[in-house]
């Protein structure tokens, strides 16, 4: 993956429960794991801003409902600190679905993304109405 200009907190867990932001059917995911992430040996992973999770689908439509899919998480409620100074935070936790190659499944995104998931994954910053 490629590196982020700010220092994202790794602040979701397995088990958290989250907002999808885009049109795919979901309304709100849980976390079973976190791609691309290393800990210690019994260690918690966790994600923040950026990262590859994968979940499965708790509310949305009958179709969609209990399937498992990777995300990219666009937006998270704790603050974090960009190299400018600023810090950033925003009003709830939400993912994005989307494929092996990280274009997104839906095709519209509901709500602003942080300028660090546009960095990572370009795909989902352009069908996005507004990056901070």
């Amino acid at each position: 993956m490629k590196a982020i200009s700010a220092r994202p907190v790794l602040v979701l867990e397995k088990k958290a429960r989250l907002v999808e932001a885009d049109n795919y059917g979901g309304k709100e995911v849980e976390i079973i794991s976190v791609l691309k992430h290393r800990t210690r040996k019994r260690g918690r992973q966790k994600a923040g801003i950026a990262s590859l999770v994968v979940v499965v689908i708790k509310k949305g439509k009958p179709e969609v409902r209990k399937k498992v899919e990777k995300a990219v998480v666009v937006r998270t409620k704790k603050e974090y600190r960009r190299s400018s100074g600023i810090r950033i935070k925003f009003e709830d936790n939400a993912v994005v679905i989307v494929d092996d190659k990280g274009v997104p499944k839906g095709s519209e995104i509901k709500g602003v993304i942080a300028k660090e998931v546009g960095e990572r994954w370009p795909k989902v910053a352009g069908i996005a109405p507004m990056v901070v």
